[in-house]
């Protein structure tokens, strides 16, 4: 799944705000608006997201 996918299905099933999603992954506030805008991050950023997100759903279930 692409991550900017990914990322705002977790924001709409969390109710988490992009700003604090990106400040409480990456401590980057402006990453889901960036991301947004085009911003392309760099692979070791993307696994680090994908790699939260999976310890995240895995905890929720």
């Amino acid at each position: 799944m692409h991550l900017l996918s990914r990322i705002q299905r977790h924001l709409r099933r969390t109710g988490t705000s992009p700003t604090a999603f990106g400040r409480r992954v990456l401590g980057d506030p402006r990453f889901v608006h960036d991301l947004r805008n085009g911003r392309e991050p760099r692979i070791a950023t993307e696994r680090r997201i994908h790699a939260w997100l999976d310890a995240y759903e895995e905890t929720a279930r």
